[in-house]
């Protein structure tokens, strides 16, 4: 018996009946870049407010005592902010570049946002961790 090669799949390529699949795993792995995304932010925003309130309390608490820098703390918090967005637009573009190859019915793995976003993360650890660091010496 001779099996019918369905003239809209290619050689290798993903099955019509199983794109669905594909495309919620694409919606998923998105929906997930953009919860990541979030946190990013949403910590960028507590370290660059940390440092606003740290300097307001100690105003209060101790008046006669010039006002503390915020130190870096906003550019460290802006950064992460601009990264978290950063992130948000590379999923999306990733996502629908990833949507056009399962229409295409070629699906590859592309760890490059993985990478990328791995060595950022790293490079703005290293950064808080310097920035922890030189904080606790000056207190």
């Amino acid at each position: 018996m001779t099996v019918k090669k369905d003239a809209r799949q290619p050689s290798g390529g993903i099955p019509p009946d199983k794109r669905a699949v594909e495309y919620l795993a694409n919606e998923r792995t998105f929906l997930a870049w953009v919860r990541t995304s979030v946190a990013v932010i949403s910590l960028g925003f507590v370290v660059a407010k940390f440092g606003l309130w740290f300097g307001e309390l100690a105003a209060r608490v101790a008046p006669q005592i010039e006002r503390a820098r915020t130190g870096a703390s906003i550019p460290i918090g802006i950064s992460m902010i601009a990264f978290g967005g950063l992130l948000t637009v590379l999923a999306a573009w990733r996502f629908h570049v990833v949507n056009r190859n399962i229409d295409r019915g070629d699906v590859k793995a592309d760890r490059w946002l993985v990478v990328l976003s791995t060595v950022l993360v790293a490079l703005l650890s290293v950064v808080m961790i310097g920035y922890m660091i030189l904080s606790v010496e000056r207190l």
